[in-house]
């Protein structure tokens, strides 16, 4: 019997954090609806106010026409970049990042933590600018990059995928169309 009441109590407890939960959320849904001003919510729980939050993203809505067009999209701008990469053409695959991209790789952090990593030390190679992060990292391991899968963000973003001899699923790129080309922003 007291086995009986425990699994009784704990089962509404369950119940009741299941409906607070659901409780909290409609809030959060009418709070961003309801009010006259838009406040985004920003890491650490704060709010900005004046910014919009995102629209969450639904996979479904792809068509199959729109992931059939982008695969292809994507599948030929990585046998240009294949093609760019080969000929170390530096300044034609900085123009296929986005700036916040290149900014990213060109920062003495990201540079330093790159620097670091075994294949480079091994090589006592340390890069001090996107060059060097080109001519040492990308160029040794992007020459022959294959995209077999993508996964859409958004309709204008996506990440592209290879599967390799063993099966597993690596990330290649994460690409944005801005304006009417992809470029690469992580």
């Amino acid at each position: 019997m007291i086995i009986a009441m425990k699994r009784i109590c704990f089962l509404l407890c369950v119940i009741f954090c299941f409906l607070v939960s659901c409780q909290n959320q409609a809030e959060t849904v009418q709070s961003g609806t309801a009010g006259t001003q838009n406040n985004a919510t920003v890491p650490g729980g704060k709010t900005t106010p004046g910014t919009h939050p995102e629209e969450v993203f639904d996979p479904s809505s792809i068509t199959q026409e729109e992931r059939a067009t982008t695969m292809v999209e994507i599948q030929q701008l990585i046998q240009r970049l294949n093609g760019i990469i080969r000929a170390k053409n530096y300044n034609t695959w900085v123009s296929y990042l986005s700036p916040d991209y290149f900014a990213v790789i060109s920062s003495a952090e990201y540079l330093e933590r790159i620097s670091q990593s075994a294949v480079l030390v091994k090589q006592n190679i340390v890069l001090k600018s996107a060059q060097d992060y080109f001519n040492h990292v990308v160029v040794p391991s992007r020459t022959n990059d294959r995209v077999d899968d993508i996964e859409f963000e958004s309709h204008t973003r996506v990440k592209a995928y290879t599967i390799n001899n063993k099966g597993e699923r690596l990330r290649l790129y994460d690409l944005e169309k801005i304006g009417n080309e992809w470029k690469i922003v992580n």
